[in-house]
Formats: structure tokens, sequence, C-alpha cells
């Protein structure tokens, strides 16, 4: 992923802010040679401290067999997108229609080692920190290997324990533009409000303000 320093975060805790609100993404991992990576969707749960995110799959997944190959696998998580038409982005002394078209989003790329978690005790302790993520507030029995009514299923899965190596982050929300093309593409995203744009507005607004105050001198 390209990244150019005006999309940056601003330090690490820009994107683990971002990415403890966004638990679903694609694994990517390779495929047989000659054939296409596998993508798989799915829930994850990220662990700041440990540095590494649990998540588990079907058994038969083909991907069990590309991780015994190359245990190398990337975790892609994409969200707060939207289209910015061109005259929106027109600078001060462009006619709108010279403007250029972008897309606005906020990306997260985790590099991670991939180990497979198969002994059933590890196995339901893996299973009970997603359930403890996304369900807080309780309200189903506690995952354990040899109990009901999770034991008898847990040889259908696989865990996943994913030892992050690399973080590659990034927030494109027109940080090269000049502040008065930036607070104009804002505003357009207010008045249009469609999917995505409150979002989006709200990114911008705040690397904005934060890219202001570094610049600003202080007396």
């Amino acid at each position: 992923m390209l990244i150019h320093p005006w999309d940056a975060p601003a330090d690490d805790a820009e994107w683990q802010r971002w990415l403890a609100a966004h638990d679903f993404g694609q694994l990517a991992a390779n495929g047989p040679p000659g054939e296409p990576p596998l993508v798989q969707p799915l829930h994850f749960a990220y662990d700041p401290e440990r540095r590494e995110a649990v998540t588990h799959l079907a058994r038969p997944h083909p991907i069990w067999s590309a991780l015994a190959d190359r245990p190398t696998v990337l975790l892609s998580v994409v969200d707060d997108y939207t289209f910015i038409p061109g005259p929106w982005q027109a600078a001060e002394d462009q006619p709108p229609e010279h403007g250029v078209p972008t897309s606005f989003y906020a990306a997260v790329q985790l590099v991670c080692t991939a180990h497979v978690v198969d002994e059933p005790g590890a196995k339901a302790a893996l299973l009970q920190r997603q359930v403890g993520h996304f369900q807080p507030e309780g309200g189903s029995a506690p995952v354990a290997a040899e109990a009901a009514p999770y034991g008898r299923l847990l040889s259908g899965i696989r865990g996943l324990r994913l030892e992050v190596t690399e973080v590659h982050a990034k927030f494109k929300y027109g940080g090269k533009r000049s502040a008065a093309v930036q607070q104009r593409v804002s505003a357009h995203l207010a008045e249009r409000n469609g999917p995505g744009d409150a979002a989006a507005r709200a990114h911008q607004q705040r690397r904005l303000t934060a890219a202001t105050a570094t610049r600003t001198p202080t007396l």
C-alpha cells in the first residue's frame, strides 16, 4: 500500500484507536503456485498489548495448506470510505471542472505470522477471547473444551493466532490539499451526507485540526 507522508498516521495511537473499532477485515494468504492468493473475510479480535489478532475458520478451509507452506499473511481492514467528486477538490486558482476526483478512506494492514491452534483447551481459550471482545455483555455459556454447548463443536474449527510483525496504516483524507480546499470538501460532505460521508468528514476535520496545530508556532 502506497502511503504518502500526508496520509500517514500521526503516531501508533491513531491507527490503534481506529482498529479498536474496526474488527472485520480480509485475511490474505499465498495460494498454490500459479493460483491467486486466498482471501477470506472474517471477524477478528486485536490485542495491542500482545500485538496479535485472534480468529478461527472451519477445518475444511483451503487456507490451512497455504499456511503450512508459508505462514506469512496479511490482515487488511478498510472503512470510512467515500468518493470525492473532482470539482470539490479544485485548487483556489482552478476552475471547478479541473479538479481531480479521488477516494477518501482509512486502511490498516497487519503483516502477521500465522500460528494454527488445534489443542482443544488452547482453542477454547482463543474462542473465549473472541466472545469477550464481541459480546462483552455476556449472555452465552463459557467456551470450554469439555462442556456444552461448544465442546463438541471445537473439532470442526481451527484457531488462528496472528502474530503482528509489521503495520501499514493510511488515512487518505485530502491532507495534501490546502486548508481552504479541505474545508470546502468538508462542507460538501456535510451537505451530501451520503453513506460514509460523516465518518470521512470527521477524519478530515480531526487530521486538519492536528496539522494546523502542528504548523502554528507557539509563543
